[in-house]
């Protein structure tokens, strides 16, 4: 279970995240984007330690490669957990950046993955877009 205030202030920024980034904020959204990666930093490892706060960074980490490097964190993060929606929505996340890298294998890998874990969750929407992606894919 994730600690209410660090759940608050991670959805917070996101939000203004959102925000800086449609109205074309560079300098609001780097120091916000620094606020969010301050918080993962300080909680890792720690009780306070968990998936959202990493795929939320990952989500707003623009060079692609490396926000495959924080979902793949956020990826042992959820495993640890044994998150299914967590593993569900990154892997799926993450295979949307490495088909744009042209990463097509391991896009595969990462849906087949995401499609395993989406088997016990309850989010259809995701489920379909998950075997939508894959059989594009295959």
């Amino acid at each position: 279970m994730m600690n209410t205030k660090i759940y608050k202030s991670v959805h917070t920024l996101a939000e203004q995240l959102m925000a800086a980034a449609e109205k074309d904020d560079r300098k609001t959204f780097e120091q916000l984007y620094l606020k969010l990666n301050a918080i993962c930093v300080d909680n890792e490892n720690t009780p306070k330690d968990h998936p959202i706060q990493w795929e939320t960074l990952a989500d707003f980490t623009e060079e692609l490669e490396d926000a495959i490097d924080v979902y793949e964190k956020a990826l042992q993060k959820s495993k640890a957990i044994n998150s299914k929606d967590h593993l569900s929505s990154i892997g799926y996340s993450m295979a949307t950046l490495q088909i744009e890298i042209g990463q097509k294998e391991a896009a595969i890998s990462s849906l087949q993955q995401a499609k395993i874990s989406a088997n016990k969750i309850p989010d259809t929407d995701l489920k379909a877009e998950i075997d939508q992606l894959l059989q594009s894919l295959t």
